[in-house]
């Protein structure tokens, strides 16, 4: 019987987001818009995960005007965006009213498919969002998050199917954002889902482990309707498969896609010379790396984790780390590793090591998903380390937003005279600090987007300037980080100053600027020796000071709150006593063993 197969694009969104963190410009997109606006893909993923914020922090773009842009120049196709359900596109829950008030305007301005998922695969944080997307007359897909793990069995997710399904979505998509996926085992769920469900089924499968394509032929041959895949000069790897080997693949079967390979060949074509302008912001992650299939740590992750051990001189305990992963992970119910809880799992088994003790520090949010912040764990949870880390504080039950007041209004007032309109104030919503800031820039005429290095000269060397960063992009468990190292004085000086950001370009989120580290010579702080120095032992950021000189503490005490790799932590007392001096302010970045409070005796 003949079926033909609907193809979705991510080359406007995931793909460049994966290998170019984010980072492609609305001018390089327009160029090609009439032809891909004339393939007959099903949809073209455009907007929502990393999008949003790269338009706003580094490339200095309205996001909302790129999707009123797009949508003029992609007149005859759907255009689709990724939605982290009750998180939107920001890091946290937000209320219903900016929910519903987010997804009429992202309609209202040109999106007609949202996908809709959950890190948690709660579907209770799902509803608010297809309500909204239904109410504004346009397609909503219910999204499983793809993982392993005893309790992730193809029953469970054929459960989610259907309460979703109950919810009134218009199909169902399988999201694998790590690379999990197996043929066998997609064929598996696909055929489940189909016989349980009367609904379009959706594949959405990352390259990592060089298997992808083979998940998708699965995937059709088992009842699959849609498959995602990205124009093959931004394909493979931690991307997609590529849309003309699938096309080709397909061509001339029961389930030929009627796409024109020619026209998706130029359109290739055109991506290939693109790329080149973002050369610095290259994957070092585009072959295959099987071992995500092994113990769901992909290679960019395993970077990632080597760097942070490399700066507490700690190399050789990353295979302590791999290996406490996974114990974490099985702690807190088995969550999907996907933002935020890829960055929860990753960050307390860090800590977990390096302290030499395990949970003796618990992130903050490792506290607020034990109490149900984020939602339901999809297994149960170490009451031991739940009743460590919340005490006999109330675990809640219910959905997290019904907790929340309406805060639209109070959005309105806190963005002022900045907000031109509505679209501004779910900017400023989203990610308050640095859309405040692109507010300001633009109301002065100041907007200037980051440099691109020049294309390397032909000797493989970036023609690269003193102070401009080298950058590095890594991939961790299906999201993208990126690593900046910028060296900033001169060797004659006796020392040079080599200050370290990471950027997180993940599936659905990208992060602030994390720490520095000089290197050379001594900090202004000195090191932690006395009982009661109060020190960190991760670099990051100080979010907040609890207390003050003269301030009398007791021991267990939390007298500073840090961010480190996008994860707060409360440093606390060491002794009785009272606070001598306190060396840090609200935003100071620090680093290991610095004292950072001083208590006397």
């Amino acid at each position: 019987m003949s079926k033909k197969i609907f193809v979705t694009d991510t080359v406007l969104r995931d793909a460049h987001q994966s290998l170019l963190a984010t980072r492609m410009r609305t001018e390089d997109m327009l160029p090609i818009c009439d032809k891909l606006d004339r393939v007959g893909y099903w949809s073209l993923e455009v907007w929502g995960g990393a999008t949003f914020d790269a338009c706003v922090r580094f490339l200095k773009e309205d996001p909302w005007e790129r999707l009123r842009t797009l949508r003029a120049a992609l007149p005859n196709t759907r255009l689709q965006m990724l939605l982290r359900g009750q998180n939107l596109l920001g890091y946290r829950h937000y209320s219903d009213d900016v929910v519903e008030a987010f997804i009429a305007k992202a309609a209202e301005n040109g999106i007609d498919v949202f996908r809709i998922f959950d890190a948690m695969n709660d579907v209770r944080n799902l509803e608010t969002a297809i309500k909204a997307v239904k109410k504004s007359g346009k397609h909503a897909q219910g999204t499983i998050a793809y993982t392993t793990s005893p309790v992730h069995t193809v029953e469970a997710f054929v459960e989610m199917g259907r309460t979703m399904a109950g919810m009134g979505v218009d199909s169902i998509a399988i999201k694998d954002m790590a690379g999990l996926l197996t043929p066998y085992a997609t064929g598996e769920l696909v055929k489940a889902l189909k016989e349980a469900l009367n609904l379009p089924v959706f594949i959405h499968s990352h390259d990592t482990a060089g298997v992808a394509a083979m998940c998708q032929l699965k995937a059709v041959e088992n009842g699959a309707d849609h498959i995602d895949t990205a124009i093959s000069s931004l394909a493979w790897g931690t991307s997609h498969p590529g849309t003309e080997s699938m096309v080709a693949a397909l061509r001339g079967t029961p389930y030929d896609t009627g796409l024109d390979l020619e026209l998706l060949q130029e359109i290739g074509l055109y991506f290939h010379a693109v790329r080149k302008k973002y050369h610095q912001f290259e994957s070092e992650f585009t072959g295959v790396d099987t071992r995500v299939q092994v113990n769901q740590v992909p290679g960019g992750m395993i970077s990632n984790l080597a760097n942070q051990l490399r700066e507490q001189g700690a190399l050789n305990r990353m295979g302590e780390v791999l290996a406490e992963i996974p114990r974490v992970r099985a702690d807190l119910g088995y969550p999907p590793l996907v933002t935020p809880t890829s960055q929860i799992v990753g960050t307390q088994a860090f800590f977990n090591v390096l302290a030499g003790e395990r949970y003796k520090t618990i992130t903050n949010e490792v506290k607020l998903y034990l109490q149900g912040r984020y939602g339901k764990a999809p297994g149960k949870v170490c009451e031991l380390l739940r009743k460590r880390a919340i005490g006999n504080e109330e675990v809640i039950e219910v959905r997290p937003a019904d907790l929340l007041k309406p805060e639209l209004d109070n959005l309105r007032r806190e963005a002022g005279e900045l907000a031109r309109c509505e679209e501004d104030v779910l900017t400023f919503a989203m990610f308050p600090d640095i859309g405040r800031k692109f507010l300001e820039e633009r109301a002065a005429g100041t907007l200037q987007p980051e440099e691109l290095l020049p294309i390397p000269d032909g000797s493989g060397t970036p023609l690269a300037r003193e102070g401009v960063p080298t950058e590095f992009v890594i991939d961790v468990h299906g999201e993208s980080y990126r690593v900046d190292i910028t060296g900033i004085g001169l060797k004659s000086e006796g020392k040079r100053h080599f200050y370290l950001s990471i950027d997180g370009m993940p599936e659905e989120v990208v992060f602030e600027p994390l720490n520095s580290y000089v290197s050379g010579g001594d900090g202004k702080r000195r090191q932690a020796s006395a009982p009661g120095d109060v020190s960190t032992t991760m670099p990051g950021n100080i979010v907040d000071v609890l207390v003050k000189e003269g301030d009398v503490v007791k021991a267990g005490q939390s007298v500073l709150i840090t961010e480190a790799m996008k994860m707060e932590t409360e440093i606390q007392a060491s002794i009785n006593g009272t606070v001598k001096a306190v060396h840090v302010a609200k935003g100071d970045r620090v680093n290991p063993g610095e004292v950072l409070v001083e208590i006397e005796a």
